[in-house]
């Protein structure tokens, strides 16, 4: 089992500024075939946004996608993680805030995601959750 998030995290961020539109994110969530992008104004994460959030925050209410900012929708002050924080760390994090990923940042920069998926791989290789994130990476997710 793994001891630190930079064991199981997923290396790289997919960003966003915080002025890009929704269309822009959900364009590159599509190039990407990622379901968030962290939020990034210069080098500070300043939020992630999910599909879901571009789903229920904006689509649902009507609002212009190519007009509507990632800022203006995402989930903003992420609670982030250390690549040398502990699996347990974030796992208590995750529990206590009730977000399934934490973008991992070092020195200041995203430098990764960690997600619920990758804690399961690697924590619980035999549940359902586990099975399920590693046939969605399988497909590049």
């Amino acid at each position: 089992m793994a001891e630190f998030v930079r064991e199981v995290m997923t290396p790289g961020v997919v960003a966003v500024r915080p002025d890009a539109s929704l269309t822009e994110a959900a364009q590159l969530m599509r190039a990407q075939d990622i379901g968030d992008v962290v939020v990034a104004d210069g080098q500070e994460v300043v939020g992630v946004l999910t599909d879901r959030d571009i789903t229920v925050r904006a689509v649902a209410e009507g609002v212009d996608p190519l007009t509507m900012s990632a800022g203006a929708v995402c989930t903003p002050g992420p609670v982030t993680v250390a690549p040398t924080d502990t699996v347990a760390a974030a796992v208590a994090l995750m529990r206590a805030r009730s977000v399934r990923r934490l973008p991992v940042v070092e020195d200041g920069l995203p430098v990764g995601v960690v997600t619920l998926g990758d804690l399961a791989v690697s924590e619980d290789p035999g549940s359902a959750l586990a099975a399920i994130s590693r046939a969605g990476s399988d497909e590049g997710e």
